[in-house]
């Protein structure tokens, strides 16, 4: 086993104890890709009621929401990811990139103790 398939993953705990993690992160991402919460929730394999249960928890947490949902009429409805969502995504894999470097020696490390499978 190399050093590449260990994953540094990051959870940031929020003063309640919510987590914000890579899998909401990846949530918001898909929603960008996609402009619709079904469409990025089928595209991670998820439920919808999962999606919007995670987007709820999102926006309830911070100050401004981080997905917009829009309903019929000329917009055809859908979802976007907010300016405070995009914040939260590139604080997000900033701090995530910055810890993969702070640890790469000991990750590194870690992995030379592995027992490899035969």
């Amino acid at each position: 086993m190399s050093e590449h398939t260990l994953k540094l993953r990051l959870k940031i705990e929020l003063p309640d104890g919510t987590r914000l993690g890579y899998g909401k992160v990846d949530l918001l991402k898909a929603i960008q890709k996609e402009a619709s919460i079904s469409a990025a929730a089928r595209a991670l394999g998820m439920s919808y009621r999962r999606a919007w249960s995670l987007i709820n928890e999102m926006n309830t947490h911070f100050a401004e929401p981080v997905v917009e949902t829009h309903t019929g009429g000329a917009r055809r409805g859908g979802a976007e990811v907010t300016s405070k969502g995009q914040y939260l995504i590139d604080c997000y894999e900033l701090i995530q990139t910055q810890a993969e470097q702070a640890t790469q020696e000991l990750v590194a490390q870690l992995a030379a103790q592995l027992k490899l499978d035969d």
